[in-house]
């Protein structure tokens, strides 16, 4: 006797809204009825307006500093447990405080450890996120976690790019896996950048490991915030030789004088996904949508399908 499928409803969190619309419509179900009352001194609660009891619940929202776009997904799900969801699923395209996935010094946080615990307690049974800054914040969650490659947006792309000598390039030693993933899917080179940071968001150093002399170069990396890096190793490789210089990165913060940086370095393009909305237009940045991405999976997840194809590179 088969298992009859829990009705799904999808709700957004504030800062996201405009990706679950497009997620919602992919998805062929209509945005679910939520509203925010927000007190004078900034403290704020969401509210449901329709019934959640026994639906699987799924809540989008990237959870990208300021700090207000994780508590709002806090206590969506907490309002969705409290009253009665059967499945609460947390959407985040982009899951937010994942570099401090370590202590790299005494007497700092874990905080990637402590925003999945804050994540199960405040009520998610599963959490579908993309292209996470670590692999092993899998590992901090005691609930399921699907984490989507966004390469499966990616590929196809490059692939219509159709660069002839193309090179992928990781900006620093810790993306070297994913850079290695993409050459393999596109048969190409790989080049490493090397740098050393004076402190967090400030390169001191950067030295290059593979030749780029007349190849067109892509550049792979999970975010850009400041583009510090992207469009320093963008300039050190045009100067010995690259053709042109591309970035892709999945989750486009741009935070500080990021756009600004983007305008003025040799960086051809740009291309990232819409995890994260973009504060400024700019012509150098191509943005795909990870909407359907999002869509299928979730689809298969309410349908209790297989989703093992979109953890393929």
């Amino acid at each position: 006797m088969s298992v009859p499928v829990p009705e799904a409803k999808i709700f957004p969190c504030k800062q996201s809204k405009e990706l679950a619309q497009k997620i919602a419509d992919a998805f062929g179900s209509p945005l679910g009825n939520v509203i925010t009352s927000t007190y004078s001194d900034g403290e704020f609660q969401p509210s449901f307006e329709e019934s959640v009891r026994g639906s699987r619940v799924f809540i989008i929202g990237s959870t990208f500093p300021n700090s207000d776009h994780l508590m709002e997904m806090l206590l969506m799900l907490d309002a969705a447990k409290r009253a009665s969801a059967r499945h609460i699923t947390a959407v985040l395209p982009y899951f937010g405080w994942a570099r401090q996935d370590r202590k790299d010094k005494p007497r700092v946080p874990i905080a990637a450890k402590l925003v999945a615990k804050m994540l199960e307690t405040a009520g998610a049974t599963r959490i579908i996120t993309m292209d996470l800054h670590a692999d092993q914040i899998q590992g901090f969650f005691e609930k399921p976690v699907d984490h989507l490659f966004a390469s499966t947006i990616f590929l196809p792309y490059l692939r219509e790019l159709n660069l002839p000598n193309l090179t992928i390039a990781s900006p620093d030693m810790g993306g070297s896996k994913r850079a290695y993933a993409y050459s393999k899917a596109m048969e190409s080179d790989v080049v490493i950048c090397y740098k050393q940071r004076a402190k967090a968001n400030v390169i001191s150093h950067m030295e290059l490991i593979g030749d780029v002399q007349g190849k067109n170069v892509v550049l792979v990396d999970d975010m850009v915030d400041t583009a510090g890096t992207l469009t320093k190793a963008a300039d050190l490789m045009m100067e010995r030789g690259a053709i042109s210089v591309r970035a892709i990165c999945t989750h486009p913060i741009l935070s500080g004088n990021a756009y600004e940086r983007l305008e003025k370095s040799k960086l051809e393009e740009l291309i990232v996904t819409d995890s994260i909305p973009l504060r400024q237009e700019s012509d150098r940045i191509h943005v795909l949508s990870c909407a359907n991405l999002f869509a299928d999976v979730m689809t298969r997840v309410n349908e209790n399908k297989s989703i093992a194809s979109k953890f393929l590179m």
